[in-house]
């Protein structure tokens, strides 16, 4: 969808993409190669300037370069392109903001592997591995996870961002994380009906001995993050299927990742359920 993009060009809007659309001119190859651009002679050379900029600069894996110039709400477009450069991360907390409360866990996943981090194991890894990345795709981290990891952790997070949880309201699609998932078929197997409150509890009930607990808390985060790609291509291919070339960029369903690390235990559970009334 990126090489489908005009609206980042500096005076184009969505309006002016869409005209160009509608006269076949759908790639930035259509707009280079063409003659017949239904643009005064102005815009045409301003449409020929950036587009060899925006050549040059995706050869150079330059996300940032994107990420300033497309227009609020497209930020998605250019996933596909920079797939291999993106992590998607979610973190757990002890709380929701209090001046006491830290990073309990983190897990990112790229794809095809899984990272985790834990406080006082190696939390502090995080910063080295998630600066390999270029785009960051979180659910809500715009409100939630990246100002935490910036407070807490003083890493900058000036990664491109696809905050998920924008992209889906975008689509009509809206609720927390777990909801959305459901509306789509994302079934979370024995993990079903655990949120965030649920994973401080784990913590809790780690942090007092039971490392059953911890492993929970570290299954849960990593199907927060995997579940993350699973919306990612699902949310791309609902947004390009309003363009007139969705079948030729639509991305392969994902198929729910298998090799987990962590399995939920369930005893650990079913005894926090009780004592927290969950469930």
């Amino acid at each position: 969808m990126l090489k489908n993009s005009f609206c980042h060009i500096p005076s184009f809007g969505r309006k002016t993409e869409d005209q160009l659309w509608s006269k076949g001119i759908f790639s930035w190859t259509d707009a280079l190669n063409s003659t017949e651009i239904p643009l005064s002679l102005t815009r045409r050379q301003t449409l020929q300037k950036y587009l060899v900029r925006s050549q040059q600069e995706l050869s150079k894996n330059n996300a940032a370069y994107f990420d300033e110039t497309l227009p609020a709400g497209c930020v998605w477009r250019l996933f596909p392109e920079f797939r291999r450069v993106t992590a998607f991360i979610d973190i757990e907390t002890t709380g929701l903001d209090g001046p006491g409360d830290y990073i309990t866990t983190v897990a990112v996943f790229d794809g095809s592997q899984i990272r985790h981090y834990v406080h006082g194991q190696n939390l502090d890894d995080f910063k080295a591995d998630i600066d390999r990345f270029k785009v960051v795709v979180t659910y809500n981290g715009t409100i939630f996870d990246l100002p935490f990891i910036r407070s807490r952790l003083e890493i900058p997070m000036e990664h491109t961002h696809i905050d998920l949880r924008q992209v889906l309201e975008s689509l009509d699609i809206t609720g927390g994380l777990k909801k959305c998932e459901a509306r789509l078929g994302i079934d979370r197997g024995e993990l079903a009906g655990i949120n965030g409150l649920f994973a401080m509890g784990l913590w809790l009930d780690y942090i007092r001995g039971n490392d059953r607990a911890l492993e929970t808390l570290l299954a849960y985060n990593t199907l927060d993050v995997v579940n993350l790609e699973l919306l990612m291509v699902h949310a791309y291919n609902l947004k390009i299927s309003q363009t007139p070339f969705a079948e030729l960029n639509r991305l392969e369903e994902v198929k729910p990742f298998q090799n987990m690390s962590f399995q939920p235990h369930i005893p650990t559970i079913e005894r926090l359920k009780r004592r927290y009334s969950f469930g």
